[in-house]
């Protein structure tokens, strides 16, 4: 944060560079910024902030903001938006979205100046006879795709408070109290971790502090169901139209059973109670993304109606539920800010997302979600997009941790070259090294097990936040089983020209293979990404036929195909999924290239792929007899 010093810094530094201008070119000099928004300090509020939100317009998608401020202290002020959003890890609050700001005092309107360095703040000068600021403002949720992600339809809404509210700063948001109305449409009901009083269509919220609130996004429809999975755990669901709520018993039990083995495996929850938020929407944004108590869950219409056509879809509630122990209650110290102004560092998500990919794979076998060969499959077709990254040679893993502010997940050209936020599964990997690496140094008395107890399973009930350092990581461990931990993990987070770490899947008793035809698996993520033939030819062709990847390195990357471009033909036959992959079958042990065709904007081209191995499709093969570690691990806990 550039703070007062800064002025000084610039003015002494001026005489100098003046000196240094060469005659006759005009040479400015920058004009010094004095940030005027107050640090935030952890200090109670005065007063509780009231806040008013109007969202029956599901039509046009806007939000209507009513929000009442009591005064602090006349004079300057600054109000903030959101911007660092927990669980994005960088500065995605959507302020394009807020329009028709008005604040007034006794009546009066307030001129308000936007900050012209962090455009999320808002000055006004408080006038010495004001008890409370009168705010008003709309939300303009996407109405289409290219939008952004839409917030409310005709039968859906998610309400993200973030979105729809200011804050004060200068404050703790812990320490701003605040107590949220939210009316919606005639017929609708609503779910969320702050509990409410309702009277017909309008929902009073308990009062809670800012940081909570935030923490806790309302998914409200006008269909919806709720199942108690246990006594502290609901699973509310809306969808865009009601026979979509038909689960089988079955199914419910699944869940039942993913919140059981996830008490058993840490040991101890952290929330009173805890809300699954799931929509089941081709309309409404699709989301995942984790909260304390809840978390905020879009998956495809037919759920749970195409139950066994959805299984990597499966993965979704049992990734953000281990959140609840693996990124709000324990988090990053280098992550945790007191207020949503303050830059968030992503060091360790190689532990806050990468732990969390490990269990989720994990609860999702051990509570039957999905099946162990299902999760098997899934392992095995990560592992080969791994070995595919070949940007490995050049970026670490430790820096895929900026990604998400570097990048904020808009698309790239060669994410195997470039990377992306490659801490999920690449740390999947890391901690699946650890779990082989305790059981093998113990003989197998220890595993990774002892480490969830031991780092997450602390502090029963406690649904505050417990930072921790690299050094706490390495610390646990080493009760667990002295090693040197530090020098292991520190490799592995920063080495470059290495093989992807697939390790410890061998280790742990499966080693990476390749099969003429694909998995079950493999063929269900197919249908929904397009023909994928990235392991031999390196190629993702997406349903309308264009590359939608192209592995750096490979075969197609050498013979010049590039992602964007669209195959019209393979062979000289007319493109279909069943063509490129006769292609391949055809040219294996041949020595004739499979020839495409491809339209790179307005030209055509024709291209021939040297590639003679084959089809090649990824599994994992158990390595020995008997019960493996991975076999173990996916056991579910008694």
């Amino acid at each position: 944060m550039i703070r007062k010093l800064v002025v000084a810094t610039l003015l002494a530094s001026a005489a100098p560079a003046l000196a240094q201008v060469p005659q006759g070119n005009t040479a400015p000099q920058p004009v010094p910024y004095v940030d005027t928004i107050p640090d935030a300090q952890d200090i109670a509020y005065p007063g509780t902030i009231q806040l008013d939100i109007d969202a029956t317009d599901t039509v046009r998608g806007i939000m209507r903001v009513k929000e009442t401020i009591p005064v602090a202290k006349t004079g300057p002020m600054a109000l903030l938006y959101p911007k660092w959003l927990p669980g994005n890890h960088s500065p995605t609050g959507q302020i394009e979205k807020l329009a028709g700001l008005t604040i007034r005092a006794n009546g009066k309107i307030l001129p308000w100046v936007r900050d012209t360095v962090d455009v999320y703040a808002f000055h006004i000068d408080v006038p010495t006879d004001a008890k409370r600021l009168d705010v008003e403002f709309q939300f303009i949720s996407a109405t289409a795709g290219n939008q952004g992600r839409i917030a409310m339809t005709p039968n859906l809404i998610s309400l993200q408070p973030n979105s729809v509210s200011l804050y004060p700063a200068g404050y703790y948001t812990r320490q701003i109290p605040v107590q949220m109305t939210a009316t919606f449409p005639t017929g609708f009901t609503a779910a969320g971790a702050v509990r409410a009083k309702v009277s017909g269509s309008t929902y009073t919220y308990d009062t809670t502090n800012y940081e909570i609130l935030v923490d806790s996004p309302i998914l409200a429809g006008r269909y919806g169901k709720v199942w108690a999975l246990s006594p502290k755990v609901n699973l509310d669901v809306f969808a865009d139209s009601p026979e979509l709520l038909a689960a089988t018993p079955a199914q419910i039990d699944a869940h039942k059973r993913l919140v059981a083995q996830a008490s058993k495996t840490f040991g101890a929850q952290h929330y009173g109670h805890y809300d699954f938020l799931l929509s089941l929407s081709d309309q409404l944004g699709g989301i995942g993304l984790e909260h304390h108590r809840s978390s905020e869950n879009g998956s495809r219409p037919t759920y749970f109606t195409e139950w066994d056509q959805n299984v990597s879809a499966r993965n979704l509630l049992p990734h953000e539920f281990t959140h609840s122990w693996d990124g709000k209650f324990r988090r990053g110290a280098d992550l945790w800010t007191p207020d949503y102004r303050t830059p968030m560092r992503d060091s360790l998500l190689w532990v806050y997302e990468g732990q969390t990919q490990f269990w989720g794979y994990v609860l999702q076998a051990r509570s039957g979600l999905v099946s162990k060969q299902d999760t098997l499959d899934a392992y095995a077709f990560t592992l080969a997009n791994y070995v595919n990254t070949v940007g490995r040679q050049w970026r670490p893993l430790i820096d895929t941790t900026n990604d998400p502010i570097i990048s904020q997940r808009r698309p790239k050209g060669w994410t195997s070259w470039q990377r992306s936020e490659d801490y999920y599964n690449e740390g999947l990997m890391v901690w699946m090294e650890v779990d082989a690496m305790l059981r093998q140094k113990s003989s197998g008395t220890k595993s990774i097990d002892d480490f969830a107890k031991a780092f997450f399973g602390v502090r029963d009930g406690d649904w505050g936040e417990l930072t921790y350092t690299f050094d706490d990581v390495t610390a646990t461990l080493n009760k667990i089983l002295p090693y040197d931990w530090s020098g292991f993990l520190t490799k592995r987070l920063t080495e470059t020209g290495q093989p992807a770490p697939i390790e410890g899947f061998a280790m742990n008793g499966y080693k990476l293979v390749y099969a003429a035809k694909p998995t079950a698996y493999f063929k269900q993520v197919e249908k929904a990404r397009g023909t994928d033939v990235t392991s031999s030819v390196g190629i993702l062709v997406n349903k309308e036929g264009n590359l939608s990847n192209v592995v750096w390195d490979s075969p197609a990357f050498k013979a010049g195909l590039t992602v964007g471009a669209q195959v019209m033909a393979v062979n000289g036959d007319l493109y279909t999924p069943d063509a490129l992959k006769n292609a391949i079958k055809t040219a294996q042990g041949a020595k004739d290239p499979i020839r495409l065709t491809v339209k790179d904007g307005a030209r055509l081209r024709d291209v021939a792929i040297d590639y003679h191995d084959g089809p090649r499709y990824p599994r994992l093969e158990k390595t020995g007899t008997g019960e493996t570690g991975l076999d173990k691990l996916l056991t579910p806990r008694p």
